[in-house]
């Protein structure tokens, strides 16, 4: 049964995973490229790949900003602004 609930899960979270799991590959590969750089002394590539590190992140931190103002909207929608008491 939790075998299921497993799969099931992964199913359902993968979409939304996508693009966290593209994210963490781009920076993956920006941080090899910074590395490789500084091995080569080349300050100018460094300083490119820096920029490109924090304008990537930017992104990221956007689409976290993004997604939790969306959750938050919809879940205010939701709450009854009469009183249930009266």
């Amino acid at each position: 049964m939790t075998a299921r609930l497993r799969l099931l899960a992964g199913a359902l979270l993968l979409p939304f995973l996508l693009p966290l799991q593209l994210a963490s590959t781009l920076m993956h590969f920006r941080a090899g490229r910074l590395r490789a750089a500084r091995a080569a002394g080349d300050r100018g590539a460094i300083s490119i790949e820096l920029a490109l590190a924090v304008i990537a992140l930017m992104l990221i931190a956007g689409g976290v900003i993004v997604a939790i103002k969306s959750l938050a909207t919809d879940v205010t929608h939701k709450i009854p602004t009469t009183d249930p008491v009266k």
